[in-house]
């Protein structure tokens, strides 16, 4: 039996392509577009979940995970 796992994916423009961070397990990848970011991270957080213990996972795994926007003065 299989189990999903929900976690957050941000995606930001870095240089001539892409960058994305799960940040609850702290996991990373790239791509040359958006969509290709997202799928190389999901491809990434399978291999992790496939390779990696029970134990490795909850020491890993940051379950609040709050983002949000602040408004900063400058001057």
């Amino acid at each position: 039996m299989s189990e999903s796992f929900r976690v957050t994916a941000i995606i930001e423009r870095e240089g001539d392509g892409y960058v994305s961070l799960c940040p609850e397990l702290d996991i990373a990848s790239q791509g040359e577009s958006v969509q290709s970011a997202r799928q190389n991270l999901t491809e990434a957080l399978e291999l992790f979940f496939e390779v990696a213990s029970p134990e490795e996972v909850r020491r890993r795994l940051h379950e609040e995970i709050y983002i949000t926007q602040v408004e900063v003065k400058v001057a």
